[in-house]
């Protein structure tokens, strides 16, 4: 393999944005992800309290 052949490819390699755009989707599932696994975290303690208080209402307990 010659200089120059060597130099076309690694220059065809540096242009080529195919593996960026796949790294950058997986970024942003990524971020996706920790953004819902954290609202429902969230939401999920705030849920427990509601229904735990509607089920000592029906029953017409003290919670």
């Amino acid at each position: 393999m010659t200089f120059q052949a060597i130099k076309t490819s690694v220059l065809k390699f540096v242009k080529d944005e195919d593996g960026l755009t796949i790294v950058e989707y997986a970024v942003a599932g990524g971020l996706i992800t920790v953004f819902v696994v954290a609202a429902f975290i969230t939401l999920g303690g705030n849920v427990n309290t509601r229904i735990t208080s509607l089920g000592c209402a029906v029953m017409g307990q003290a919670c």
